[in-house]
């Protein structure tokens, strides 16, 4: 059964993990040596995977390397595993988390995964916490233009001002988040006093706060325990993680308002970047931009599919009429305000006009 989309086939899903084939010569490949086209031993790039639903960020990796295998053919050589992989072939079998991926970037352990926005906020680049602002983008096409923009370009290369990592796209993994429930929200009223999952940055906790709901800062991950705990009654999601991270066992209600997107990144670490020249940097960047695009693009078709899963297991799909997203909206305005003054000068204006 798909984790993701609970079809009784993974073979009638896109979910379904392909391997990654590995190179013929792999193993005669050292990590960060330079190399051409003839003959020479090309760019090692280890890909870790870190984040669940492991699927959703499988494929913005094989559509990288199926993209660079085509325009680059021979000049680097892929390597893309989970955690655990990694850890066994690289750390010894030492336990590495997700929380160790940014510092494996610092060191040059790894050379490219992705990761959340909201975290990159937290730890690299304050301004990624824009992203989280509720209500910031109109539609697809809008988050399209400031992503791929010089807006997005821009979150994305502050990120190595500091730090040892570069950002190259955006990527949903996941699309505008929904609340998974055990508690049926149809007015703004009914926010009230309800202990509800969020993400560590102060922006995601505040847009709960704004109706009255209160807002408990936990990984996406901890949803199931905390529900069940009686901790939270449901939390920020999206739907591709529905059925993956198996919410739909304690939450029997996904609550919907798109009130916000759910954003990662495509990075590369920084020292290894500057090591490529200028020619494969630009292919480089190019398939990232490719690979995020459709990445956002399948992770938009994602949400219907797993909605009408989500109808054939009866969980109740209970959109936020728009009257009621519009209240939230004007009861979040302030936060523009509230936090403009953490961002760069202009930043959530640019981003709102764009």
């Amino acid at each position: 059964v798909c984790s993701n989309c609970a079809k009784s086939s993974v073979t009638s899903c896109r979910f379904k993990v392909q391997s990654m084939p590995p190179s013929d010569d792999r193993s005669r490949s050292p990590v960060g040596r330079s190399a051409n086209t003839r003959g020479k031993t090309p760019f090692k790039i280890r890909w870790v995977l870190a984040h669940e639903p492991i699927e959703l960020f499988l494929r913005a990796a094989k559509k990288f390397k199926e993209t660079m295998e085509r325009t680059a053919p021979g000049r680097l050589d892929f390597e893309v595993m989970t955690l655990s992989e990694y850890s066994a072939k690289y750390q010894g079998g030492r336990k590495v988390t997700k929380h160790d991926l940014l510092n494996l970037m610092e060191t040059g352990d790894i050379e490219m995964s992705q990761m959340y926005t909201s975290t990159l906020g937290r730890t690299h680049n304050r301004d990624m916490w824009a992203l989280d602002m509720p209500f910031l983008f109109r539609d697809h096409e809008h988050a399209k233009r400031v992503l791929e923009g010089d807006i997005g370009q821009k979150l994305l290369t502050d990120l190595n001002t500091k730090t040892n990592v570069h950002g190259l796209a955006f990527t949903y993994s996941g699309g505008y988040r929904m609340i998974p429930s055990t508690v049926e929200i149809k007015t703004l009223e009914d926010f009230d006093g309800v202990p509800l999952r969020c993400n560590k940055s102060p922006i995601a906790a505040e847009t709960f706060t704004a109706v009255g709901a209160k807002p408990v800062q936990i990984e996406l991950e901890e949803i199931n325990e905390a529900v069940e705990g009686g901790r939270i009654q449901g939390g920020e999601s999206t739907y591709a993680r529905f059925f993956s991270l198996k919410q739909n066992e304690c939450c029997s209600v996904i609550n919907d308002a798109e009130h916000s997107l759910f954003l990662t990144s495509i990075i590369i670490t920084k020292t290894f970047w500057d090591s490529l020249g200028q020619e494969l940097q630009e292919l480089i960047q190019a398939a990232a931009i490719d690979a995020a695009r459709n990445e956002r693009e399948e992770s938009v078709e994602d949400c219907e599919i797993v909605k009408a899963e989500c109808i054939k297991n009866k969980i109740i799909l209970s959109e936020l009429p728009a009257k009621e997203r519009s209240r939230w909206q004007a009861a979040t305005e302030y936060l523009y305000k509230k936090f403009e003054d953490m961002f760069s000068a202009g930043l959530l204006a640019n981003i709102r006009s764009a």
